[in-house]
Order: C-alpha cells, then sequence, then structure tokens
C-alpha cells in the first residue's frame, strides 16, 4: 500500500535531543542539563502572564508590537527591525526556509548547536562544518569552507556547548571575508551573560551591514523557556522576508506580556548576572581541584572534560544520574568524553561538586583495585 513519503533528506535528518531530567530513588531531583537560569522568571513577568488568564478567547497580537517596542526601547534599536518567533529556534529555522535551498551549502562550526544542521538539512542543503581552534571558533576555517554553494553560515557567540566566544573585530573579518549573497546569523542566546572586551552580539553590525542577522531568546537569562520566545534584529528586507513565513500568531498573549515585563525588570537581570557571575569562577575553580579540565566559560554553563581520569563522561553522568544529578552528554556535539553543567542554585552547585568528588573518587579506586587484581594474577 502507497504511503505518503517526506522529502528527500527528512528520515536521515538524527533529532534533537534535549537535556535530561529524573529523580533518583530518594527523591533528589537536580536539573542542570538545559541552561536554564537557577532564579527562575521575575515576579513580574509571572505576573504578567497571570494577567492573561481572563481574555483566553482572543487572538493574540499577530506583530508582538508591545514586545517589538519593549525589545527595541531597553537595547536601543529599531522595533520595525524586529521579529520575534516561538524560541530562537524558529527564527534559526525560518531563516534557513528563506534563503536555503536544494543543493545549497550551509556552514556551521564544529561543535555548533545541532539546530543548524537540522534546518540546514530541513531545507535540502548540506552542512558543511568548520573546524574549531581549541574549541573557539576560528574564522579562516569558516571562509575555507566557502564554496559557490554556500548560502548562510551559522554562528553561535557564545557557542553551545563550549562557552567560548570571538571577539567583534573577528566577527567582523567574517562578514568581510564572505560573499554579499551569504547570510551571516549571530546567535546570542548567552548574549546577556557576557561582559568580556571587544564583545558585542551583533546588533551593531546588523545595523550597518544588509546581510547579517542577529537572533536573541528569552529562554535563558530571562527564565521563560516554558513560553518559548524569541526575536531576531535584522535589514528590512530580511524582516520582511521573515514576517511574509511565519506563524500569523507564532507568540502567544502570555508569551507576549511576560516577555515585556521581564525585559523591563533590569533588577532581576542584574542579579542573574551577579549569580553567574560568581558561581561560574566558584565552579570552575572547585572543578579544577578535582582534577577536571573546564573550557573557560562566558556564558551560564561549563564544559567539563573527563580526559586522562579513570572514569569516562559517559560513566560519571550515569553514577551522576543515580544520584538524581542531570548534566548534559555531548558526544553528539562530537564531545564524547565531556558533559556540560549548567550552573544552578547555591546549593546545587555544592552538592555537584561533592557528587563528582564522590564519583571520581570511587572511580580511582575502583581503577587501583583493577590493576591489584590484574598484577596479581
Amino acid at each position: 500500500m502507497a504511503t505518503p513519503r517526506p522529502n528527500p533528506g527528512i528520515l536521515d535528518i538524527a533529532p534533537y535531543g534535549p537535556g535530561e531530567s529524573g529523580k533518583s530513588a530518594s527523591g533528589r531531583q537536580i536539573k542542570l542539563s538545559s541552561n536554564e537560569t537557577p532564579l527562575g522568571p521575575s515576579a513580574a513577568a509571572v505576573g504578567a502572564y497571570q494577567s492573561i488568564a481572563g481574555t483566553l478567547e482572543r487572538y493574540p497580537d499577530g506583530q508582538a508590537t508591545a514586545l517589538r517596542n519593549a525589545i527595541a526601547e531597553v537595547h536601543g534599536l529599531e522595533a520595525d527591525r524586529i521579529v520575534c518567533g516561538a524560541g530562537s529556534d524558529e527564527l534559526l529555522n525560518l531563516l534557513a526556509q528563506a534563503y536555503v535551498s536544494e543543493g545549497d551549502e550551509g556552514i556551521l562550526t564544529e561543535h555548533g548547536f545541532l539546530v543548524y544542521p537540522i534546518a540546514i538539512l530541513t531545507n535540502g542543503g548540506t552542512p558543511v562544518v568548520a573546524s574549531e581552534r581549541d574549541l573557539v571558533t576560528d574564522v579562516d576555517a569558516i571562509l575555507a569552507k566557502v564554496s559557490k554553494k554556500t548560502r548562510i553560515v551559522f554562528l553561535a557567540n557564545p557557542n553551545n556547548p563550549t562557552g567560548t566566544f570571538i571577539a567583534d573585530e573577528e566577527v567582523r573579518r567574517l562578514r568581510a571575508g564572505l560573499r554579499e549573497d551569504i547570510l551571516l546569523v549571530l546567535d546570542g542566546a548567552y548574549a546577556e551573560y557576557v561582559h568580556e572586551t571587544g564583545y558585542c552580539a551583533g546588533e551593531r553590525l546588523v545595523a550597518e551591514t544588509d546581510n547579517t542577522v542577529m537572533t536573541r531568546t528569552f529562554s535563558k537569562i530571562y527564565g521563560l523557556a516554558a513560553l518559548r520566545i524569541g526575536w531576531a534584529y535584522c535589514p528590512p528586507a530580511i524582516a520582511d522576508v521573515l514576517n511574509r513565513i511565519r506563524g500569523p500568531f507564532n507568540l502567544s498573549a502570555q508569551a507576549i506580556a511576560a516577555g515585556v515585563a521581564a525585559i523591563r525588570d533590569r533588577d532581576h537581570t542584574e542579579k542573574a548576572v551577579a549569580h553567574n557571575d560568581h558561581w561560574l569562577l566558584w565552579l570552575t575553580d572547585e572543578l579544577q581541584g578535582l582534577g577536571l579540565r573546564v573550557t573557560p566559560s562566558v556564558a551560564n554553563f561549563l564544559l567539563v572534560h573527563f580526559d586522562g581520569l579513570a572514569l569516562t563522561a559517559a560513566q560519571a553522568d550515569d553514577a551522576l544520574k543515580a544520584r538524581g544529578i542531570y548534566l548534559r552528554r555531548v558526544a553528539s556535539y562530537n564531545l564524547p568524553n565531556a558533559l556540560r553543567m549548567t550552573v544552578g542554585t547555591d546549593q546545587e552547585n555544592h552538592e555537584v561538586v561533592a557528587a563528582l568528588k564522590e564519583v571520581l573518587n570511587s572511580g580511582a579506586s575502583t581503577s587501583r583495585a583493577d590493576r591489584d587484581e590484574a598484577a596479581a594474577e
């Protein structure tokens, strides 16, 4: 019997796997696998969300006008250039839908966000991977991968899952080295956490060029992951294209209201940044003290490596899960012996470090016992 058949290549796409969560036998549950903020959303955002309960029969504003105006006000941008989406994921996919066709190529970096190849493949394109240098974006490697078929370049800055970034001058060098008909997409999902000298999320480059887009999200520092709110800052022509193909009501009224309140609650955002600044350094020091290698991060997570240790990352992850602690395996990001850890609450951070110390000591003891047994034989 004949059945509907998906477009060529669709079944070759590996589905995106989100961070896991669960509980131990004792009921403990620490989820640090999805880079969610430990502070949660602001009280103002929760109140704004709840205020919509009495008007659920009404369609939301299809232009998300209040949210675009609030974003523009806070960031000093032009509201007409802002396009909102159901998470930045929707916008990344819409950009690929608009600018990638059968036979085209899209470039991403070696350890780039897994949504990029999915977006490229979904639209008949071929993902082309550029190597990184010490887990940092290599502009020259990206430029070396450009071909006549290249139509789009995705760059997460800071990158997930490495937590590394490149300075604005390097981003500009990349833009200058690309053909004018190649779209450069700067994914700034973690931009609010970064205050390193030389960093820029990309809004200035968008304002100066006709072929660069910056995407951002409310899922991380604003704590609104459940509501799926993203936005893109675009040249006018690209904003027009996205508005033609996005869903007419792609943001709910609750999402719009909560987003407006969240981005205007500067006190809450500043507390989230301060919390992350403190615990990112503390976790880095503590984990390195356990003999783990940690990639320097400017985001709200750390990439922790298990090379040269008695336990592999997978074994450590299994041992942590048994204790109700969930980090993120990153083998699908070509990092088979590392785990990504989100910065958690004060208590969660202490508990994870203590659990990792216990797990590593247990692994070292087991390894010594195995060696002794082998020697005895």
